[in-house]
C-alpha cells in the first residue's frame, strides 16, 4: 500500500467532470441502470463513456441517458459540469 497514491485528486489525470461524473453514477444508482458501458472504468475516458458526449476539450456537454433506469437524486458536484448544454 502507498499512502496518498489516489489520483482522484490529479486535475491533469482525473478530470473534476470525471469525479462529477462517478458522483452522478453513485447518487443515480448507475449499477442498477440499463446500460453504463465504460462508467466508472479507470482507464477509459469519460467521453467514452455510454450516454455522454463530449467537446474538443474533453468537457461533457451533453448527459443521453433516456429510458436507462437511473433513480435516486442528484449529487451536489453535478454543479462541477459547466459546460453540460440545458
Amino acid at each position: 500500500f502507498i499512502s496518498d497514491f489516489d489520483l482522484k485528486n490529479d486535475l491533469e489525470l482525473c478530470p473534476e467532470e470525471r469525479n462529477a461524473l462517478n458522483d452522478f453514477f453513485e447518487s443515480t444508482k448507475g449499477n442498477e441502470w440499463t446500460t453504463s458501458t465504460n462508467w466508472t472504468h479507470p482507464y477509459i475516458s469519460h467521453c467514452n463513456w455510454h450516454g455522454i458526449t463530449c467537446d474538443e476539450t474533453s468537457r461533457a456537454i451533453e448527459l443521453n441517458l433516456t429510458s436507462n433506469g437511473l433513480s435516486g437524486k442528484l449529487s451536489a458536484s453535478i454543479a462541477n459540469l459547466p459546460s453540460l448544454v440545458l
